[in-house]
C-alpha cells in the first residue's frame, strides 16, 4: 500500500479545523512527502493538496478564507491541480451548510447543501461500509465490505449535479447510509472528496490513499 517512485509532494492545508498529524502520518505511511503548511506558495505548488476539517461548517469556512484557501482551492482546480477534502473539508466544497438554522456559503465546487442527518443516534460516529460505482479510482482495491470510519452529524443528503454535455465526465458518486443515505465521497476530475476519515480507516484508508497519490 506505498507508492513507488519519487515522493510526491503533498500539502496539508492547515487553516486551524483539521487533524493535521494525523492525516501527515497517514500520508507518509504511504510513501508521500509531506508539508503541514498555510504557505500559499507551497499549497499552489504541491503535486497534491489535502484540506481536512472538524468542527462546524462556518467556522471552517471562516478559517479558510483567514487563510486564503478558497483562492488556492480554485487556482488549484482551475489548473486541474488535485486536491483532496476530509470530513467537513469535502463539506464547504457544496454550495451551502446549514446548522442550528444558520445558513453558510460553502466553495460551491458541487452544488448542493449539507445538512443534519436524520437519524436515530447523531452524531454518525463509528465505521460503516459504502457503496461505491463500479469504475471508481478512489476506492480501487478495496473490497465492498471494506469498513471507513465516520464522525460527524452533518451531510449531503441529496446528489443534484447533472452533467447535460455528453464530452463531459460525470461525477462519480459514493454513498453511505446512517439512517439515511448520504454522499459518503465523490471523484470528480482534479478534486476528490471523503466524508468519513482515511486516515483514521486502518489498512483500507492507506489504500485509499495510496490511489489518490497513485493520480498525482
Amino acid at each position: 500500500m506505498t507508492v513507488t517512485g519519487s515522493p510526491k509532494k503533498v500539502v496539508v492545508f492547515d487553516y486551524g479545523f483539521g487533524n493535521v498529524r494525523s492525516a501527515e502520518r497517514a500520508l507518509a505511511r504511504v510513501g508521500a512527502d509531506v508539508e503541514i503548511t498555510r504557505d500559499y506558495d507551497k499549497a499552489m505548488n504541491a503535486d497534491g493538496l489535502l484540506v481536512p476539517g472538524v468542527g462546524a461548517f462556518s467556522a471552517c469556512m471562516s478559517g479558510l478564507k483567514e487563510a486564503r484557501g478558497e483562492w488556492i482551492i480554485g487556482r488549484r482546480l482551475s489548473g486541474g491541480r488535485p486536491v483532496m477534502g476530509i470530513c467537513v473539508g469535502m463539506q464547504i466544497l457544496f454550495a451551502q451548510g446549514i446548522e442550528h438554522g444558520v445558513e453558510t456559503e460553502g466553495l460551491d465546487e458541487w452544488p448542493g447543501t449539507v445538512e443534519p442527518l436524520n437519524a436515530p443516534v447523531v452524531p454518525h460516529m463509528g465505521w460503516n461500509t459504502v457503496d461505491a460505482p463500479e469504475d471508481t479510482q478512489l476506492f480501487a482495491g478495496l473490497d465492498a465490505d471494506a469498513r471507513y470510519y465516520f464522525v460527524h452529524s452533518y451531510a449531503v443528503r441529496e446528489w443534484t449535479l447533472e452533467v447535460g454535455n455528453k464530452n463531459m465526465r460525470a461525477p462519480k458518486v459514493t454513498w453511505a447510509t446512517h439512517g439515511e443515505p448520504f454522499v459518503a465521497a465523490v471523484e470528480n476530475g482534479a478534486l476528490w472528496a471523503t466524508q468519513f476519515h482515511p486516515e483514521k480507516s486502518g489498512d483500507a484508508g492507506a489504500q485509499l490513499l495510496t490511489n489518490w497519490i497513485g493520480t498525482l
